[in-house]
């Protein structure tokens, strides 16, 4: 089974001057502004690494909470950052790093337990299996 999600983005001009939109099929992103304003100079609007950022934390906590429940538990909660990294490298730019931070409220799981199915997820959700960079991971079980 395949499925197919799709994202768009439309940009007009230069690089510093210009500006774009990026929408979603879902509509849950509709021509959000996007530029190098956004991205470099904190000015309001999105850029690619926050979606990035997004996606990473969403995929893996839906990740960690499939693995947890195929091991009999379910989380009360799972809140996760995902702090991308964006680095001048030679004449141009790389994401050279992604930090998760996880909080996880889950009684009654053993800490070695969890530490092995949390450090499955980090591996396993598809978002981190596309990345090519390093990805660390820090958490907080309640």
């Amino acid at each position: 089974m395949t499925i197919h999600k799709k994202g768009q983005a439309h940009w007009e001009g230069n690089i510093k001057q210009g500006k774009g939109t990026v929408s979603t099929e879902s509509g849950a992103l509709k021509e959000q502004p996007y530029g190098f304003n956004t991205r470099f100079e904190g000015k309001p609007g999105t850029n690619p690494e926050e979606l990035i950022g997004a996606a990473h934390s969403a995929c893996f906590s839906m990740a960690l909470s499939l693995m947890l429940g195929n091991e009999g538990y379910t989380p009360e909660s799972i809140d996760t950052v995902a702090d991308v990294s964006l680095d001048k490298v030679g004449e141009g730019f790389k994401i050279t790093k992604v930090a998760l931070q996880s909080r996880v409220t889950l009684p009654g799981i053993d800490d070695a337990a969890f530490e092995k199915i949390i450090n499955q997820a980090k591996e396993g959700c598809p978002v981190s299996q596309l990345m090519n960079t390093e990805i660390t991971l820090d958490y907080q079980l309640n």
